[in-house]
């Protein structure tokens, strides 16, 4: 008997998309509770204990503002509350999340200049230091980066962007994304020198999407206090204002419920452990990879810089002539397995294996064997690759 168009394989969903990522059942449960007043002493302690756990997690004693919003409510909240219309910055180009945060900075009227690089090898900060070396106006009001670039499974040295614009003795502030590499990869706000920090909840917090947040150095809060434009939700000054509960509206409670359990996981585990988790998984991947391509037939890594490749996601770029969504789609709907996609020009080239947040050996072995299956039933050309994962992951 056929099965029914629209029916979908039995068993647990393993979901390797590179964001919203797995929710831990401790993080539902969590949830799974009564609203509280969000204005009530029992909230406030929760809301309080999740700023102080965001704060240990981005490794800042400055200031934290949270958001009932995706990532680019905070990519937002991060520009409107910087510049004015007519301000310029530079953005690091690292791939399709830079190109979005620059399209909303012109969309916002800020005029913005892009620092290319090649989206497989990696921005040069040298490249920076000279470009600021020439501003002697100092009208560039800060540069804008993506610390780990989801499409690319690329990461960018943010240390040494700050190195770069204090090599060139320039006043510009440091705004950085961390959203797919907070709690899976180290980052280090303030020892970074980095400005503005934007997080979000649903890939290394393992939350629903729908909270962000950006850290604040006191720098760029004096920058904001004087900034004329116009804000409102996101504004710092209306949210400093709101103390002790720091929202504009109504605070998301079950959020905080889950916030509060996922950070008592991370701590349980301890982030150290949990970062070296995160590097054996990363590692894992990419030597199946790389066995899946021996020979030059088969899927390549996409970055070809090796001591820039993230272990929170892994981009994966299919021989010509193969279109990497055939292979995604006969994965979701024969074996139940959900890879990420090319995000922009890299669209049907690279699919992307995520490897971030509430996932283990297990998992990562499931998801890499069942992409070979689902290659091998499309007909993409592959070495076995399971086994070199295996080897990784035992050594």
């Amino acid at each position: 008997m056929n099965a029914p168009l629209n029916a979908r394989p039995r068993g647990r969903q393993f979901f390797n998309n590179p964001g919203p990522t797995n929710i831990p059942d401790r993080v539902l449960r969590a949830m799974d509770r009564p609203v509280l007043d969000f204005m009530s002493d029992e909230f406030l302690a929760i809301h309080h204990a999740c700023h102080a756990g965001v704060k240990r997690v981005l490794k800042t004693d400055q200031h934290l503002f949270m958001y009932n919003a995706s990532g680019h409510g905070a990519w937002e909240a991060a520009l409107a509350n910087l510049f004015a219309p007519g301000d310029s910055v530079i953005i690091v180009e690292t791939g399709y999340f830079s190109q979005s945060w620059t399209e909303m900075a012109v969309n916002l009227g800020i005029t913005v200049e892009t620092l290319a690089a090649d989206w497989r090898h990696g921005a040069e900060p040298a490249k920076l230091a000279e470009r600021l070396a020439k501003d002697k106006a100092h009208q560039i009001k800060a540069v804008l980066c993506v610390h780990n670039e989801t499409a690319t499974g690329m990461i960018l040295p943010v240390a040494d962007i700050r190195r770069a614009i204090d090599e060139a003795k320039h006043p510009a502030l440091l705004l950085s994304d961390t959203i797919s590499s907070l709690a899976s990869m180290e980052y280090k706000m303030d020892a970074w020198g980095i400005d503005v920090t934007v997080g979000g909840s649903q890939k290394g917090l393992m939350l629903p999407t729908g909270m962000s947040f950006t850290g604040v150095s006191g720098k760029a809060l004096e920058i904001a206090n004087r900034n004329k434009a116009r804000r409102h939700y996101f504004s710092w000054q209306q949210m400093t204002g709101r103390a002790p509960q720091k929202f504009v509206g109504t605070a998301p409670v079950h959020m905080f419920f889950g916030l509060q359990e996922s950070l008592r996981m991370l701590e349980e585990e301890g982030l150290e452990a949990v970062f070296a988790r995160h590097a054996r998984l990363g590692d894992a991947t990419r030597a199946a990879v790389r066995a899946w391509g021996a020979g030059g037939k088969g899927p390549q890594l996409y970055g070809q810089s090796t001591d820039r490749l993230s272990n929170s996601v892994t981009a994966v770029m299919m021989p010509d002539g193969v279109n990497a969504d055939v292979m995604r789609k006969a994965a979701i709907d024969r074996y139940n397995l959900s890879l990420g996609g090319g995000l922009g020009p890299l669209m049907g080239k690279v699919f992307r294996i995520g490897h971030m947040g509430d996932l283990n050996e297990p998992m990562l072995l499931g998801a890499l064997a069942t992409t070979e299956l689902a290659m091998k039933a499309v007909g993409v050309p592959f070495s076995p690759g399971v086994e070199a994962a295996i080897d990784s992951l035992a050594a």
